[in-house]
């Protein structure tokens, strides 16, 4: 069976014929037939994973700026949507503080379950316009 760890494959014989999935790609059958070399192809395979984000891009951009402010990220470290709050730094009590930041920002009160939940800007974005849009109603 064949493997890919990233750029290198590492063939393990177990069967003569073998397929695998290596990020979205597929490899396709191949039999050695007793021979030294082989030869595969890899062929795109259709995305059947969609994310689609709920949070509103102002909300996305505003935590954002929020959580480089709270945590000190340097201007050359990006922080998106998908930016973990432990990945740019931040420990619980930075988190705790990450949360009351938003909840002052925006007007809102995050209840500890939901906050317990928030590991992603996208995270607490989306959970602001959630906040924010049942206070409106």
């Amino acid at each position: 069976m064949a493997s890919v760890a990233g750029s290198s494959i590492s063939m393990q014989p177990r069967h003569a014929l073998a397929t695998s999935r290596v990020s979205g790609l597929k490899l396709v059958p191949f039999k050695n037939q007793g021979r030294n070399s082989l030869s595969f192809g890899l062929h795109q395979m259709p995305s059947r994973l969609r994310i689609f984000c709920a949070a509103k891009p102002e909300t996305v951009d505003k935590v954002c700026e929020i959580v480089r402010k709270q945590l000190a990220v340097p201007s050359d470290k990006p922080v998106t949507g998908e930016s973990k709050f432990a990945e740019l730094g931040a420990d619980s009590l930075d988190t705790v503080e990450i949360v009351m930041g938003l909840e002052e920002e925006f007007g809102i009160t995050v209840e500890e379950d939901n906050a317990r939940n928030i590991s992603t800007v996208l995270d607490a974005a989306e959970l602001i316009d959630k906040l924010c849009s049942g206070k409106s109603d």
